[in-house]
Parts: C-alpha cells; sequence; structure tokens
C-alpha cells in the first residue's frame, strides 16, 4: 500500500472521531484575543486537511519578542501529525501571552500531504535546523525555545541539537510533550511482534516510506545513536511531561531525560500534579494542565498555579476552560 493510501485509510477512521467533538465551544479569553482549542478531536478535525497552513497564531513572520518573552518559540510537532492539526491549541495560547510563535510542517510525502512526521528522523532535523535559522533571521532573536509532541519533542530536536553544529547555541529550552525519547513499544505490540518474528518483516515494509515509525521502536538503531553520550547537551534546559495514560510512548517513562553536564532537566509526570487528568498522549498538547506547564517551562519567573480538572483522552476537559 502507498503512503498516500495509507494516510487516507487512517483518516476515514480518525477524521470520523474528530468531527464528533466539533459540536462544544471551546474558545477563551475576550473578544481581542485568539480562541484557544482544548480538545484533539476537535482541533484535529479542524486542521488535518490543512497541513501547510499555520495554526491560529503562528507564523506572523512581522513579530517582534518582546523583553518579557526574548525567544521565539518554535512549534514541532509529531508523527503523523501536522502543525495545524496538533497546535490549535498551544499556538494560539502562547499568542495570546505575547510570544511569537512559529510552526511548521515536515516529514510527509509532500507538503499537502494530511499526515506529516513519518518521513527519516535525521530527514526531520535538518528541516528543523534549517526553520530555526529562519525564524532567528527574521526576529533578529539569538535564541528560540522549541516545543514540541512525541517525535518532535524528543528524538527530532534532540538530534538537531546533538548533530547540527552549532544547534545548541540556537536554542535556550526543549519542551517535550509527551515525548518519544528513548523509543516505545507501542503498547506492547512490538513485543508481541517480536515474538511472533512478524516485527522485522512489518518493519521491512515501512522503512520506505514511514522509518519514523521503525526509528521510535525500543532498541532500535536511530534510538541508541540518538542516546549515546547522554540525553541533554550543554546550554539548554529540558523540560518534559508525561502521562502515564500514554498508550503510543510506552513505557510512559521513556519519555523521561537525564540531565548531562551544563544542562538541566524537569521531568513532570502530569498525574502527579493533577490525578483528575486522563490525558492520553495524542489530548496531551490540548490539554490546559499540560499547556500551563509548557507556560511555566517557558516562562519561570511567572509561575502559574497548575489547575486541576478531569481531562478525558482525546476530547479534552469535561468542564470549560476558564
Amino acid at each position: 500500500m502507498s503512503r498516500r493510501n495509507f494516510t487516507r485509510a487512517l483518516l476515514a477512521g480518525a477524521a470520523t472521531t474528530a468531527l464528533l467533538a466539533l459540536s462544544g465551544g471551546t474558545g477563551y479569553g475576550a473578544d481581542d484575543r485568539l480562541d484557544v482549542e482544548y480538545s484533539f478531536a476537535a482541533g484535529f478535525a479542524k486542521g488535518v486537511f490543512h497541513p501547510a497552513e499555520a495554526p491560529p497564531g503562528a507564523n506572523d513572520w512581522d513579530c517582534r519578542p518582546t523583553a518579557a518573552h526574548p525567544e521565539p518559540v518554535v512549534l514541532v510537532h509529531g508523527t503523523m501529525e501536522n502543525m495545524n492539526a496538533i497546535w490549535r491549541g498551544a499556538a494560539p495560547l502562547l499568542a495570546n501571552e505575547g510570544y511569537c510563535v512559529f510552526a511548521f510542517s515536515y516529514g510527509g510525502a509532500d507538503a499537502d500531504a494530511p499526515l506529516q512526521g513519518v518521513g527519516s528522523m535525521v530527514d526531520g532535523a535538518a528541516v528543523l535546523a534549517a526553520f530555526v535559522d529562519r525564524v532567528r533571521t527574521a526576529t533578529g532573536a539569538a535564541e528560540v525555545d522549541l516545543v514540541g509532541h512525541s517525535q518532535g519533542g524528543g528524538p527530532v530536536p534532540r538530534y538537531y541539537l546533538k548533530h547540527f553544529p552549532g544547534a545548541a547555541a540556537k536554542v535556550d529550552q526543549l519542551v517535550g510533550i509527551t515525548p518519544s525519547n528513548h523509543g516505545t513499544t507501542l503498547s506492547g505490540i512490538t513485543e508481541l511482534g517480536r515474538t511472533l518474528h512478524l516485527l522485522e518483516p512489518v518493519n521491512g515494509m515501512l522503512r520506505k516510506d514511514y522509518p519514523a515509525l521503525v526509528e521510535q521502536q525500543i532498541g532500535s538503531d536511530f534510538n541508541r545513536a540518538l542516546d549515546a553520550g547522554g540525553d541533554t547537551v550543554p546550554g539548554v534546559d529540558y523540560t518534559v511531561v508525561v502521562t502515564q495514560y500514554d498508550e503510543i510512548v510506552s513505557p510512559y517513562t521513556n519519555g523521561y531525560l537525564t540531565a548531562g553536564p551544563g544542562a538541566t532537566v524537569d521531568n513532570i509526570h502530569v498525574q502527579q500534579t493533577c490525578w483528575l487528568d486522563a490525558t492520553d498522549h495524542l489530548q496531551a498538547p490540548y490539554d490546559p494542565v499540560v499547556l500551563t506547564h509548557v507556560l511555566n517551562a517557558l516562562d519561570p519567573q511567572h509561575r502559574r498555579t497548575v489547575p486541576c480538572q478531569v481531562v478525558l483522552p482525546l476530547t479534552g476537559p469535561v468542564l470549560p476552560v476558564n
């Protein structure tokens, strides 16, 4: 099956589920502020078929960072996502808070493929490198902050920081939301496939068009090379936000990082800050609890109280977000 046909098959089910959540309003703020989406299902449905369109609040190339927020924020999506499908919560929220926000799509069959982030993560890191340089040139900022989800919060930016000359000097912080830092079993699927001697034949089919799926498996050649020499690079502050209900990155603790020389790491477990929050891997970038942790990581001098409310997988908060 070609990458495009496989994509269409996945979208048929995903879009049906997502459209069920479109009826509820999740707008936020006063009239002069952008609406913030807090439901993955609704945000995905609105943005997935427009992968080349920036999410609300992102990619104002005339934006200039302020003294309060001197680093532009670059949003990096994850596997089988695109910038417009996954950042309709974070992008407008950060823009409302006065940040210059930028996003891009990468790793798809082409720029119009709804599901991006399936190509080689080395290639994805190269796209990130070029985009960071573009943002720095446009804004005049010396450094950016990276906020990413899944592979975009872990292996892609970590590869960029470790293997692209001068990258660490261009990045102040990396904030990873449910990042696949040390690989995944996909809730045990890869281990079952290995036991049944099916994993390698399946991987052989995936490597051509979906190498990122293979590279993120626990024990992959990519993971071993990425982790060699430690998790971090000097001069960068890292924040990791994980959820124990992550069905994609398993075990969820594989998202955690260990700080090496000259770096700091803050590993955050969502349910230890709010036991009512049942966010899963996909809902996490839209979760108001997670997004408050992101705001606190980006601006630790003005920390906010982390809200605690019922958040459901895929569909988000049960009650409106104030």
